[in-house]
């Protein structure tokens, strides 16, 4: 969350687009970066006027909303304010942030670590379902791949599916290219082909991060898709999942 005039801009397109097409939109906005390349990296408005945000945007809307929670104390604290909590794929096995956030209520997406077997991650869901929680998402967002690369092995989609919980891609952080200088790089012209790639797999959603104006973004401004090319990004996916028998 860089302003909260900038997430208005972003949540008001998205909506828009989405209101005329066959699926169900999460609005998603950290309302603090705890992981940052460099110290000197932007984290944030404040946590207090972040939560505050995206408590607005849920309302003013009418979507559901989800931000990333690093701590248990985060996330019994960002639960009073969004629909869904987020955890991040390098804490996707601390047992005390699952169980806490399982024990919110509220649905859980696990980001699947960069690090991690696919079908380890029946680990994770079970520990958010030992704190309380009864809907968990997982979300694959590539695997490390030398010192600087991700890659996506496709059938981690079909793996996850076996935990019985949905399956989202997230089509932007998987061509992240970590920890080059002070920030992340990344190939944004392939966003589109791994997206339709996921689709085609079968997939129950897709993430992906959008900015009006990425290369002046704050955080992942390789990666991100510009907010005008959301809306035929999103009909394009929408064909192709129409498409499978």
């Amino acid at each position: 969350m860089e302003s909260r005039e900038l997430v208005h801009t972003v949540a008001e397109h998205v909506c828009r687009v989405c209101a005329s097409l066959p699926v169900r939109l999460v609005f998603k906005a950290s309302y603090r970066k705890a992981n940052r390349t460099s110290a000197r990296s932007f984290t944030g408005i404040g946590d207090e006027r972040a939560l505050e945000v995206l408590a607005e945007i849920r309302h003013t809307y009418g979507v559901p909303v989800l931000t990333d929670v690093h701590t248990p104390e985060e996330a019994r604290r960002a639960a009073q304010y969004v629909d869904v909590l987020q955890i991040p794929a390098f804490l996707c096995r601390q047992t005390d942030l699952l169980m806490a956030a399982g024990a919110t209520g509220k649905p859980v997406n696990i980001k699947k670590g960069q690090f991690m077997a696919p079908e380890a991650m029946v680990h994770a869901v079970e520990k958010v379902r030992l704190g309380g929680g009864s809907t968990v998402w997982l979300t694959e967002r590539g695997t490390m791949f030398g010192y600087r690369d991700l890659v996506v092995d496709f059938r981690s989609l079909v793996v996850m599916r076996q935990t019985g919980c949905p399956v989202l891609y997230d089509a932007t952080h998987s061509l992240q290219q970590p920890n080059i200088g002070e920030r992340s790089g990344g190939q944004r012209q392939f966003v589109r082909a791994l997206a339709r790639a996921a689709v085609a797999v079968g997939v129950d959603g897709i993430f992906f991060e959008t900015h009006p104006n990425p290369e002046q973004a704050l955080s992942d401004p390789e990666t991100q898709l510009p907010l005008a090319e959301v809306e035929s990004f999103l009909h394009e996916l929408v064909a192709l999942w129409q498409a499978l028998p």
